[in-house]
């Protein structure tokens, strides 16, 4: 994990890479459990037996899960000392170039694009490509925009 002391050290690392997260599993259970939230049991994700003979050869991950994963991905990634709260305020672009096998095991990396001041603190955009263990190709890239105050 990357510490900065404060929000406004952001502010010099745009272009840089500000941080890269520990590895997640994404297992079947976590890709059931996300099907139960969503209501999406598509048997891409949801039927092993099924999914074997499909395009794949296995369960997937779906999408939404993997760009949800981006929160979890982030609190390994970077700290910031003096931030007191820290808002999901959108996403930018967002692609999914590659699946997510069950039992996948993903990071996180965080490249700051924009830094913007606001009252309170900073408006902040970062690409993160989230990688799978053993493959070149990424599983998912998007800009996260969210809002920091100190």
């Amino acid at each position: 994990m990357t510490h900065y002391l404060h929000l406004a050290d952001l502010r010099t690392r745009v272009g840089d890479e500000i941080g890269l997260s520990d590895w997640v599993t994404v297992d079947q259970a976590r890709i059931d459990l996300f099907a139960d939230a969503t209501g999406d049991h598509h048997w891409i994700h949801t039927d092993p037996q099924r999914a074997a003979a499909g395009p794949f050869g296995t369960t997937v991950a779906h999408g939404f899960l993997t760009l949800s994963l981006i929160a979890e991905l982030a609190a390994t990634a970077f700290a910031v000392g003096d931030e007191r709260i820290v808002v999901n305020y959108g996403l930018n672009r967002v692609r999914f170039p590659a699946p997510v096998p069950a039992g996948s095991r993903l990071r996180g990396r965080f490249r700051l694009l924009a830094f913007e001041p606001i009252d309170g603190g900073a408006q902040v955009t970062t690409e993160v490509t989230v990688e799978r263990d053993g493959h070149d190709k990424p599983v998912c890239v998007a800009e996260s925009v969210t809002r920091r105050y100190t």
